[in-house]
Formats: C-alpha cells, structure tokens, sequence
C-alpha cells in the first residue's frame, strides 16, 4: 500500500472517530435522561430494551475509538440490564433503579481518552508483479551440491545465486536483496555451533523474505531452532526437489495472493466503517453489510473468505443470519467470526452452536482485527488449497478446473467477452520416466506448472487436467492473442534445461486452444472438447507446436 493510500485511510479513521467523538455528549446525555426516567419509574421493558441496545453499541465503539474505561463501564450496564430484562421487572425496585440512574450519569467520568492511533498492518498481498523474475539465493558449502542444486532451481525458471558461505552472502545484501533464502546448515557437523550459524542467516533476512533451511539432521531441538528463526520449511537431504520447488511456488502464492475479503455485519454503522477502514489499511477487500435481507446477494458478489458478524442486532440477530448463510451448501464452510460485547460464556456458546467458527469479544484492538482476520482467512485458503489444488504443481484440480470452466465461460457470455480454453500436453512424457525416472518426470511436470504461473495474468486460471496435462482458462483473451501466449511459452519451455545424473535434456510440449468467438454457443464441455480436438492436431503434426481448433 503506498504512502497516498495509507494517508487517505489515517484520514478517513481519524473523521470516523471525529464524528464519534462529537456525538458522544449527546448519547451520554441520552443514557443520563434514560437513568432519570427510570429512578422515577416511568420506563417500560420497550424501554429497558432502547437501553440495553445503546450500552451494547457504547460498549463496543467505545474501546474502538480510543475510550477504553468507558467501554468497558457501559459493558457492564449492559449485563446488567440484560439480566433484567431475562428476568422479572418487578425485582426492579426504586433502590435498583436509582443505582442505575447514579452509574449511567456516572458514564462521562470514564472520558479518559486512550487515543491508541491508527494501526496500519502491512498490507498482505503486496508481493511482486506476476511475471517479474524470482531470485533464490542458496548458501551451500558443499559446492557440487551447491551447483546442481542451483542447475535444478534455473531449470523451474528462477534466477539462482550460489554463495558458499553465510559470510559471502551477507556482503552481497549491501548491494541487492532475494526473494527468497535457502541455507544449508550442517547440524550434525556442528553441534550446538548450529545455533549460530542459524542466527547468522536469520540476520540475512529482509522484510518479505523467506527462510528455508536444508539440512541432514532430523531431531527435534533443530527443527525447533529453526523455527524460532521463522523458518518456513525444513528439508532433509537427499533434498527431494520437486517437493521443495513445490514449497517455494507455495511462498510465491501467498506473495501474489488476492487481497482477503472481508464482510462486516453490524448495526452500529460507524463502528462497522471503522472496521472496514482498518482492514482495508491492512491490504484487505472488506464491505458493509448494508441490509440483513441482502446477505446472500452480498456473498454472492464480495465472495467474502471470512464473514465478521455481531451477536445482538435489532429484527435479525447474527445466529439468525448465520443460519441462513448455512442453508446454502456452496456456503457452508464460509468463515463465520461473531464479533460482539457479549462475556457471557454461556450465551457465546450457544451462538457458537448456531453456525459461527470463532468469537471475538468488542472492543477489539485494530492490530487484534487484522491479525485474527488474517490468520483465520489464511488457515480458510490453506484448507481449500488442499481440497482443490494438486500436490505437486499447486494448479487446480481435474474436478476444480473443469468447474472454473463453466464459470468463466458463462460470465463471458454475460459480458459479451471472449474467453479462450487451452489443453497443453508435454510431449513424450513416457520417454521421460523410462529414461530418466518417476522423479525426475514430476520436476518436469513441476517446470510446466511453475512456467505457466509465471507467464499467465493473474485472472488467468490454470489447472493439471491429469498426468501430464493442463488445462489454462484465458478471460477476455482473443484467438491471435492466445496463440502468441502459447507461443511464447512452449519456446520458453523448450528451452529449459534438466539434469539427471549429469546429463542435460530438454523436454517440448504441444498446445490446443477454443476461443469462444468460434464457438458461441458451445458451453464448457463442448469448448473442452474443441480445444482437446486442436491439441490432438498438434500432436499428429509433429508436436512442440500450437494449434486452435478449425486452424490448418
């Protein structure tokens, strides 16, 4: 997020909590005028419940905007009306009411004013460009490991730095900066001189960099050292490489997630924008829940990860919402965090059982939103990706792609686009397991993955149809410009180099491509079968070329 950004959204939270401020005498004064009306006995349950609903909303706007005592003030009058209004009103007698009336005039003396500040978050997302070059340096003694090691790394199409020392490389950060660290530490050479090795390459990293550590020591007092260093992946040796490149596209992901999405549910408007505003100033997407009876059209249009929604809410409370949220079944494993003033433990749980995954209690820091927001979404994307992707390149699944396929293809429809369906197929796959093995077929496999994600927008999606093939879906992307992308990239792909056992080799592949301009009224199936058609073409002309359906 840049500097603009950031002071357009200080700006905005600090008039938010202007206004706040401002309408704070009134309400309090509202609260006082409620207490006078009630040591006099003139108030009704319709009145005891105006009550308890105003002490909930101060409750929690009032930590949120800087006023801590008096939030937490208003909270208690808050149970204590509850409890009332639970009970029998005739209990409510003149001493009760009068204890009331003295505590809500007492309300102002909590006026301590926190002002925490505004509470920026790096904002997920900001990774690199797609496209943009992948740096990895590798510290590596053993300098024959070292190099093939880095021969496997450039054949996924990363720029690789070699460095044999911890030293070395820190002299080369005066200069530039990786995308990525790997270091090679030799615990069972070193003993507990381990731990300084590991330090010294925690002192390698930058902001946004990660650390992985590659190692022939298993136990756990290393793994734990690593971990205390942030480690975000341990590899034995023999390094398994596909497995390890499989992490790497992993960090790559998350560097190039989508912002997080977030729908806010609240009746109190101004706290509901103050959420909005922090989150976004995090990196996030979040929205407002403008109407109750609108919820599933928002979902329907946000595709939120995470649903932050309050407990107590006049006509339909967040159970009530949340149970609609789970009558749809494309919905039910859609987040769901209430964010309420209640601690009663009791009511938390019950509204647990309704639908909710987590409860967070108001008023709530902005850096305790970002961060319970974040984690819980980022555990919500770990979990799909297993469900949907495939293990070893990361892409979508047979079942998922062909489900993108038909999304994709009648939201062109909608908007009068074209959309373009790809089926590539590397060639003499076969040949390459016989010859070089299993393995060395998945690094392959692995390098057409990683291509494909460098190469495509970020709105393409792409998935592993089966063995070895793919399958790419292209929004808004014509028959000329297809083939230039398909081009492009099997020249790329035939270009790259791979080793096994000292010997280099190279691999091609061949491509089928429908645009949905030829075939206008063909659903995804039928645009599947037309692209797997041109890929068959390619095949019996010779391979390693690219060919679209009707093309000679």
């Amino acid at each position: 997020m840049n500097d603009y950004c950031k002071n357009t959204l200080a700006e905005k939270l600090a008039q938010l909590r202007a206004v706040f401020v401002a309408r704070l005498p009134d309400e309090l004064a509202a609260l006082r005028t409620m207490g006078e009306g009630l040591r006099g006995g003139e108030r009704d349950r319709g009145d005891l419940d105006e009550l308890h609903e105003r002490l909930h909303k101060l409750a929690g706007t009032g930590g949120s905007f800087g006023y801590a005592e008096l939030g937490a003030a208003a909270s208690v009058l808050e149970q204590k009306v509850k409890n009332w209004l639970s009970g029998d009103l005739a209990s409510l007698d003149a001493v009760v009411r009068r204890s009331l009336a003295e505590d809500l005039s007492a309300l102002s003396v909590n006026l301590a004013d926190t002002r925490p500040g505004i509470e920026f978050a790096a904002a997920s997302g900001e990774g690199q460009a797609t496209g943009k070059v992948f740096r990895i340096w590798l510290v590596e003694e053993d300098a024959e490991l070292g190099r093939q090691l880095a021969h496997q790394f450039e054949s996924f199409n990363y720029v690789v730095r070699l460095f044999e020392g911890i030293e070395q490389a820190e002299r080369a950060t005066l200069k530039e900066r990786p995308d990525l660290l790997i270091v090679d530490v030799p615990f069972e050479q070193r003993g507990e001189d381990a731990t300084e090795v590991l330090q010294q390459s925690s002192g390698l990293r930058v902001p946004d960099c990660p650390l992985l550590f590659i190692t022939a020591t298993d136990d756990f007092p290393s793994r734990v050292r690593a971990a205390r260093l942030g480690a975000m992946g341990y590899f034995l040796k023999p390094i398994d490489v596909p497995r390890l490149v499989s992490r790497i596209m992993q960090i790559i992901d998350q560097l190039h997630a989508p912002p997080q999405r977030v729908l806010i549910v609240d009746d109190d408007a101004d706290l509901a924008e103050h959420m909005r505003l922090v989150l976004m100033a995090a990196g996030m997407k979040a929205e407002v829940l403008k109407r109750p009876q609108d919820i599933m059209e928002e979902i329907g249009t946000l595709r939120p990860e995470l649903v932050l929604m309050d407990l107590h809410m006049p006509d339909f409370s967040g159970p009530d919402l949340a149970g609609v949220i789970r009558q749809h079944d494309n919905h039910a494993n859609l987040p769901i965090v209430y964010l309420s003033a209640e601690t009663d433990l009791e009511q938390q749980i019950q509204a647990m059982d309704r639908g909710a995954d987590d409860f967070l209690t108001k008023p709530i820091s902005d850096l305790q939103l970002v961060a319970a927001t974040r984690a819980r979404i980022a555990r919500a994307r770990q979990l799909d990706e297993q469900i949907t992707r495939d293990s070893l390149t990361g892409l979508l699944k047979h079942a998922s792609i062909k489900q993108a396929v038909d999304v994709e293809i009648l939201r062109a429809r909608r908007a009068g686009k074209p959309v373009t369906l790809v089926m590539l197929d590397i060639d003499h796959f076969k040949a390459v397991n016989d010859t070089h093995g299993h393995a060395q077929g998945d690094v392959v496999i692995a390098a057409v993955a990683t291509l494909l994600r460098q190469r495509l927008r970020q709105s393409d999606i792409v998935g592993r149809y089966g063995g070895e093939e793919f399958v790419a879906v292209l929004p808004e992307c014509d028959r000329p410009n297809a083939f230039l992308l398909l081009e492009d990239i099997r020249q790329r792909f035939s270009s790259l180099r791979f080793n096994h056992d000292g010997r280099d080799f190279t691999c091609t592949l061949s491509a089928g491509f429908a645009c949905s301009e030829e075939h206008p009224e063909s659903d995804g199936a039928a645009l599947l079968v037309a692209a797997d058609e041109a890929l068959y073409v390619a095949k019996r002309s010779g391979r390693n070329q690219v060919r679209a359906t009707n093309s000679s």
